[in-house]
């Protein structure tokens, strides 16, 4: 990719950048790594992480963990859920957490489909692991590696629309995931539903992104009709007095899986079972 090409997409910084804890590091290298990671993993929110993960970066520090593990801390983090899981859809949610953790973005309605099911069956911890351990992870990061944006160059297994993709979710360092004009609402959602690539335009393009392919918030991807029921457990006090919590069951379609995790999980609800009706 040309020089002049990389200036006008504002991604020149970014060819090649790779921050690695390597053996034998100095407190100047940890700097850099927690920095790289909470940037990669926050975005603009990244600047007020530091004083939130005080005890991981201990940890670290002291080789304890590795820095796939550190990484795996911030993306479970209250914090983390705080920035992008409660304010966004389930699948905007799922592009950031692409974005974030494989420095990509989702190709596919396949990879979609998968995180719904994961999450839906499994829990959110587990779809974190699915990331942060998969051998696609591995292969790119390793546990030494911050995770960083890859999209922009050829990476093995990369389908042609994953170039595109990757700019409708990466706005410029400066920009914040969640104050983008499409807020919540999914970015690639409408382009991966019926297959096709996303234009890419310039983050100084006086064009807004979001104003090319308008987003879903609540239509389901075509042909998915599955209904889903989900039993909770209501939300205690924190007192240590035995109280009786009421069981609620919810039947729910595809499409309203995200806004009724969000409203169980803002009531303090717990989830106890997903099933496929």
């Amino acid at each position: 990719m040309s020089s002049s090409v990389t200036e006008r997409l504002a991604i020149r910084d970014l060819i090649g950048k790779k921050v690695e804890l390597r053996q034998n590091w100095n407190q100047d290298d940890l700097r850099l790594v927690f920095r790289a990671a909470y940037e990669q993993v926050f975005g603009r929110q990244g600047v007020y992480a530091s004083q939130k993960f005080t005890s991981a970066e201990a940890l670290l520090r002291n080789g304890q963990i590795s820095v796939q593990q550190f990484v795996e801390i911030l993306a479970k983090s209250e914090f983390y859920k705080e920035c992008f899981f409660y304010k966004n859809s389930q699948v905007r949610f799922i592009e950031l957490n692409y974005k974030h953790l494989l420095g990509r973005a989702p190709y596919d309605q396949s990879e979609i489909a998968y995180h719904v099911d994961l999450y839906a069956s499994r829990g959110y911890d587990a779809d974190i692991e699915s990331y942060i351990y998969s051998a696609e992870y591995e292969n790119s990061f390793g546990n030494s590696v911050v995770p960083y944006y890859r999209g922009f160059q050829s990476i093995a297994g990369m389908k042609t629309v994953g170039f595109n993709r990757i700019f409708e979710l990466y706005r410029g360092d400066g920009n914040s995931d969640n104050a983008q004009l499409g807020g919540k609402n999914s970015r690639l959602r409408t382009k991966i539903a019926m297959n096709l690539a996303n234009w890419i335009a310039p983050p100084s393009s006086a064009t807004n992104f979001a104003s090319s392919a308008p987003t879903l918030i609540s239509a389901a991807p075509r042909g998915d009709s599955r209904m889903f029921v989900i039993e909770t457990i209501a939300g205690g006090s924190n007192t240590k007095v035995s109280v009786r919590r009421s069981r609620q069951v919810y039947t729910v379609p595809y499409e309203r899986l995200s806004a009724t995790y969000q409203d169980i999980h803002k009531r303090g609800g717990k989830i106890t079972k997903i099933s496929p009706v």
